[in-house]
């Protein structure tokens, strides 16, 4: 086993590095060969169900392009099911909730999530992962606002005219779901640890639709106390929203010591919003890995010139990795940050 490479959580705590440590959101998936074959055998869920297969697609962008942490393989939706919710992984369209939530009574329907009972699988995953690993695990969980949107819509919306309604119009329902869904948000990112992920990243990808006021509003109270609940846990922890430039002070209120930012932003103007004392993850345009390689190159160059070193940056993409993306390009950016980054020291 390669030596341990622990520079993506020392660039978390704002710790010198040698260089910038760099991961991709969706950094397994098909843009890969070797996980299309996979598919062609198994769903998504079965791999996810399957220690041994779901360790092994988790470790494939560690081993073929070099990066500096693992995300375990799974998606937002899997502990919703033990909670009772019913849903489908639907091809190039994401969740589809066979009984959306509208009401109280559909609230009240949820089950207090049990991970060691019901998702003892992902935490296998974890436990293999962490023993062969050459680089930290990174584990997860679905924002509450983002998992609630699924959950009213439905479906995958790019309006949320059924989750603003319901939040406007139904306040007590809707912050009755956002407690559900931050009790399960908490128990699930501490079994994670516990079962051995030295990071967490905390998905809330569709927040960005809100208004600061209805964040502050509707959101944020729940956010404050995943982040306050999950505090002792000792471990860094990510919080990443898209389209979030409005929301940036307000997601550094609620918490983590990572915020990842899209790329709608300058990432030097992010870090000056979000203040001296946390990290930040991002922020490359996913569509700029087919952009030619001199433009490419250039981009890279520019995100990490603008954080001049900084100490605690963490390259990324500002979303996740698109299907059509060549590993080969995924590989390049990796060989650019670590040769580009440079030391990353407290100024």
């Amino acid at each position: 086993m390669p030596p341990w490479n622990d520079r993506f959580l020392r660039a978390c705590r704002r710790e010198p590095v040698d260089t910038t440590p760099v991961w991709f959101m969706r950094q397994a998936g098909r843009y890969q060969a070797e996980y299309r074959a996979l598919r062609e055998r198994y769903t998504l869920l079965e791999i996810c169900r399957r220690p041994e297969l779901c360790a092994q697609v988790t470790r494939l962008p560690v081993e073929q392009l070099g990066v500096d942490a693992a995300i375990l393989f799974s998606d937002i939706m899997v502990p919703l099911g033990p909670m009772g919710v019913e849903y489908e992984l639907k091809e190039s369209v994401g969740p589809i909730v066979a009984r959306p939530i509208a009401g109280m009574a559909d609230v009240a329907r949820l089950r207090p999530l049990e991970p060691e009972e019901t998702l003892d699988y992902v935490l296998e995953t974890i436990r293999l992962l962490v023993r062969e690993l050459p680089v930290p695990l990174i584990g997860f969980v679905g924002g509450p606002f983002t998992l609630a949107s699924y959950l009213i819509e439905g479906q995958p919306t790019r309006t949320f005219v059924k989750t603003k309604a319901m939040m406007y119009g139904q306040p007590a329902v809707w912050h009755a779901l956002l407690e559900r869904l931050t009790d399960m948000a908490v128990r699930y990112l501490r079994a994670q640890v516990r079962a051995g992920a030295h990071a967490v990243q905390v998905f809330d990808s569709w927040v960005g639709c809100l208004s600061p006021a209805d964040y502050r509003a509707f959101v944020l109270p729940h956010m404050q106390r995943l982040f306050a609940e999950t505090a002792d846990l000792g471990v860094p922890r990510i919080h990443f929203g898209v389209n979030t430039l409005g929301l940036l002070p307000l997601m550094r209120a609620a918490g983590g010591e990572v915020i990842g930012v899209d790329w709608r932003v300058d990432l030097a103007a992010a870090w000056d919003l979000l203040g001296p004392d946390v990290a930040v993850q991002g922020n490359l345009d996913p569509a700029l890995l087919f952009a030619p390689e001199d433009v490419l190159r250039q981009r890279v160059q520019d995100i990490l010139a603008s954080v001049a070193g900084r100490a605690g940056h963490i390259f990324n993409l500002g979303h996740g990795v698109l299907p059509q993306t060549s590993p080969d390009r995924l590989r390049q950016v990796v060989d650019w940050v670590h040769s580009m980054g440079g030391d990353q020291r407290e100024h």
